[in-house]
């Protein structure tokens, strides 16, 4: 039988997780049944868990339960999620095993309130880790400056740590030099460093999302230029996703540094391609995929867009693919007056704010979940 594209992605040293956690797909044998076809991890965040708890019954024995023992939200909260990544943790484990610990993994983000502190977010990883206590677990930590210390701390401690809600080469820089450090603190306390992984999650589409409503009002203000601006819409996230790859993972993960560390066991930080399903529904429904398909990367995809690729996806190697071209497009787009280290801040900012908001949502949804099915088993 002729491997889908899915195990060719894999073939070509990409790795395919899915960007979804249901409580449902845990129970159903969903995620085993992806997990057959190629699915080789599983990512989660606070609006994945929003719209999970909110959107059925699958959670309303739990909730019912918890509250008739008088918990509060935020232990709720705790319970539903830990409940949920132990058995999603459990079925990955055998990738993680066959893989000899290369995937398999199963992210938990901390609480997305905790951003901006990093010594909560290391005592919050720290405890996550600890209670659960299976290897292929991964903490997701935010790629923000008080996120940094907080992964080379917790990278320190042999933690798994995805580092999320990452959009500029230079929070990336930053973020994978803090993991180099944590290795290089494991090793001088002569701990094992192989056991210990890492991903760096780029976040793709929204960067074009952001950068063409600024090129259309450019073209709206300016005609003249209209279509200049016009001919750099829809290029910019996969330019940007290029140029991590080539200049900082490439840069950071080979030379004398980080040979004395693989010497040691030591495993590259992967880069993650996270929104990857395209919003403007002028692109291709794949487009982010298949044009950042590399070795050593992963790319979580939602369930739309792993249908769509089984589906009609073409696989070749295309992240290292005219590099020179990304460098220019993101030359043209500077001379067209787009900052993109504004605009990779600004995502930033508002990727936390929005899983915060997620979160805030998801304590109001537990709450009154929780009093409904209370009130309809009374």
């Amino acid at each position: 039988m002729a491997a889908n594209t899915l195990q060719q992605m894999f073939e070509h040293g990409q790795s395919p997780w899915i960007d979804n956690i249901t409580r449902g797909m845990l129970q159903t044998g969903e995620l085993q049944r992806l997990v057959d076809q190629g699915i080789v991890g599983l990512t989660s965040n606070p609006t994945i868990f929003q719209k999970a708890i909110s959107g059925g019954a699958e959670y309303d024995e739990a909730l019912r339960s918890m509250g008739r023992a008088g918990k509060t939200v935020e232990e709720i909260y705790d319970g539903l999620v830990l409940e949920d990544l132990g058995n999603a943790v459990r079925i990955l484990r055998p990738v993680y095993d066959r893989t000899k610990g290369g995937d398999g993994f199963a992210s938990l983000e901390v609480l997305p309130e905790l951003a901006h502190e990093s010594a909560k977010s290391i005592s919050e990883g720290l405890r996550y880790f600890g209670y659960l206590n299976a290897p292929n677990l991964m903490i997701k930590i935010p790629g923000t400056a008080e996120g940094v210390p907080a992964i080379r701390k917790l990278t320190s401690e042999g933690v798994n740590v995805n580092v999320t809600l990452l959009f500029s080469l230079e929070s990336y820089q930053a973020i994978a030099t803090a993991y180099i450090e944590g290795l290089e603190d494991l090793a001088q306390a002569g701990k094992p460093l192989h056991n210990v992984s890492s991903v760096a999650s780029f976040f793709v589409s929204r960067v074009d999302t952001a950068v063409d409503a600024l090129l259309d009002q450019k073209a709206k203000d300016d005609p003249a230029r209209a279509a200049e601006y016009q001919a750099l819409r829809g290029k910019a996230a996969i330019a940007n996703a290029k140029l991590a790859y080539a200049d900082v993972y490439e840069q950071l993960f080979n030379g004398p540094r980080w040979e004395a560390l693989a010497a040691k066991g030591a495993r590259r930080q992967r880069p993650l391609w996270a929104s990857t399903s395209t919003k403007n529904p002028a692109y291709r429904d794949v487009l982010y995929v298949e044009e950042l398909i590399g070795p050593d990367t992963v790319d979580t995809m939602p369930p739309g867009t792993i249908t769509d690729f089984l589906d009609h996806g073409r696989v070749r190697d295309s992240l290292q693919d005219d590099v020179e071209g990304a460098r220019d497009m993101l030359r043209r787009l500077k001379a067209a007056g787009i900052d993109m280290a504004e605009v990779t801040r600004k995502l930033q900012d508002d990727g936390v704010a929005s899983f915060s908001k997620s979160f805030t949502d998801l304590m109001t949804t537990i709450s009154g979940k929780c009093q409904e099915v209370l009130a309809h088993a009374g």
